[in-house]
């Protein structure tokens, strides 16, 4: 062969594989999803608000994705949901296939130096997170004691589930904070548990998520039996603006720090993300989807009847969320440490 023809060859080739390139970057991502499957992969066991909000997020979202992919659910629980972070962030495809789901405190516990998570939620493409998880702490309306004031001076007995529980770690947390007095009394099984040892008087107080406490005692609060005495959220609760902020009783700004680290997992809400290196235009694809879903009339309803809060929050402000954590200084970090150790 000639060295012309060798030549006009390697031309040919060239041009073909440029052609190739060409169509590579022009597939749009309608073209990418058509026909696909998109797993949803949640860090949770089958039947909690984590595992009922994902199912629900799947049968809705493939309808706003462009070339209306299939959703597979696929269940990945394990160690408060690790597996599955430490799988999306280093395992899962890099393409937008694969969507994630985990636990709300992993962002946090990241920042704090949690062993065993081999993820940087910086790098996650975040897509949104549905629920407002607020929590609040209530006291016997005979407890002497209906107010953050009140729990400056006098003693309040609350139970717990151990040392990882919200019923648990929030007294703690603001005992050690602001000098309250709360006394934890461990050992009771669940929530349920709790509700009847405050009847029968074994406790004054509980701490808990805010939806779980007024589904079941809010008729016994509204009727006075109970008081709310604070919700740890900085921002307020736009359904009871009458409450309290713990927050309101912090002077010393690096003590809210402290509180703004320890309580951050309200605003994560049940959260989804993509692994790092997502196409941006996949990713805000998949933003857009999302924040489709939230709205959709049906979407809504159904999750009315499964009595799920889906306060949405959108990929852009969990994104953002994830940076102000990563700016807290290490003495903050390390004084929300000793207050409460990571768990996992």
């Amino acid at each position: 062969m000639t060295s012309r023809s060798l030549t006009s060859l390697g031309a040919f080739v060239l041009l073909a594989l440029c052609g190739l390139c060409s169509f590579a970057r022009a597939e749009t991502v309608e073209e990418f999803y058509r026909g696909k499957q998109v797993r949803l992969v949640l860090g949770h066991d089958v039947g909690g608000d984590y595992d009922l909000g994902g199912r629900l997020l799947g049968r809705y979202l493939g309808r706003y994705i462009p070339g209306a992919p299939t959703i597979v659910v696929q269940n990945m629980p394990g160690a408060n949901s690790l597996v599955a972070t430490n799988f999306l962030f280093n395992v899962a495809p890099k393409d937008g296939t694969v969507i994630g789901s985990f636990s709300r405190n992993i962002p946090g516990d990241a920042v704090r130096g949690l062993r065993n998570l081999n993820a940087d939620p910086k790098r996650f493409g975040w897509i949104g997170a549905t629920s407002r998880p607020g929590r609040i702490c209530i006291a016997r309306s005979d407890s002497g004691v209906s107010s953050v004031t009140d729990l400056l001076s006098k003693e309040l007995i609350v139970g717990g589930t151990g040392t990882g529980g919200v019923q648990s770690f929030v007294p703690n947390v603001v005992n050690k904070v602001l000098n309250t007095r709360f006394k934890v009394v461990e050992g009771y099984k669940g929530y349920a548990d709790l509700i009847v040892a405050m009847e029968r008087g074994e406790i004054s107080g509980v701490c808990h998520v805010t939806d779980i406490l007024m589904s079941s005692q809010g008729d016994a609060i509204r009727a006075g039996k109970y008081r709310i005495l604070f919700n740890t959220e900085e921002t307020p609760n736009a359904d009871m603006p009458e409450v309290d902020s713990i927050f309101k009783y912090v002077a010393n700004e690096r003590h809210k720090q402290v509180l703004r680290l320890l309580f951050n997992s309200s605003e994560f809400g049940r959260p989804y993300a993509v692994p790092p290196d997502v196409p941006e235009d996949r990713l805000a694809a998949l933003r857009a989807a999302f924040d489709a879903t939230v709205k959709d009339p049906e979407f809504l309803e159904e999750a009315k009847r499964l009595k799920l809060d889906v306060t949405p929050s959108a990929g852009k402000d969990l994104q953002k969320a994830v940076e102000q954590l990563n700016a807290i200084p290490k003495d903050v970090i390390e004084a929300a440490n000793e207050i409460l150790p990571p768990q996992r």
